[in-house]
């Protein structure tokens, strides 16, 4: 019992990281930059970029009306927050790696639905680039939701490669 709890508390300490960095980045850039202003880091390369977002994921949906592009950006990652955590809890111990995928997904869904709530809009700002071509800006919270997502589907591969193996090897 007392590894369960353990390990429940490094999940929230890992969580409350991600948010807390998320936090702390986004402030700095919202009380330092000025919105669009662009610092140079590696020369065609990246950038520190400030923008806003009231879209989704690399500024999808953000043309939609401010009620239904609010409703589904605040409804959706709250339901979501439900889910994650109530699958967490009920995930066996032993699978660290889909617990910490689910921490960082759980981090980073809240640290962007604290901007919405906030602001309305997700203060995005680090922007990757190659020549003139940009992949959109995103965050501390957006990179630990793609981490956690590519973790989750990684085990989910390579957890159903392992089982066909098995599968095989069984007289």
């Amino acid at each position: 019992m007392s590894e369960l709890i353990t390990q429940r508390t490094l999940q929230l300490a890992a969580a409350t990281a991600v948010v807390v960095l998320d936090r702390l980045t986004k402030t700095m850039v919202d009380t330092r930059m000025a919105i669009y202003e662009s610092i140079t880091v590696i020369p065609g390369l990246f950038d520190l970029t400030y923008v806003r977002n009231p879209g989704g994921v690399f500024g999808m949906f953000r043309n939609l009306d401010t009620g239904p592009r609010g409703l589904l950006f605040t409804v959706v990652p709250v339901m979501a927050i439900v889910l994650i955590a109530a699958y967490s809890l009920r995930l066996p111990s032993g699978r660290f790696v889909t617990q910490s995928s689910l921490t960082l997904i759980l981090g980073g869904a809240i640290g962007n639905l604290y901007d919405r709530f906030r602001f309305g809009y997700v203060i995005d700002f680090l922007d990757f680039h190659w020549r003139n071509h940009h992949w959109p800006a995103f965050n501390i919270a957006d990179s630990a939701i793609c981490v956690g997502v590519a973790i989750l589907i990684g085990e989910t591969i390579l957890g159903a490669n392992h089982e066909r193996h098995a599968a095989k090897d069984t007289p």
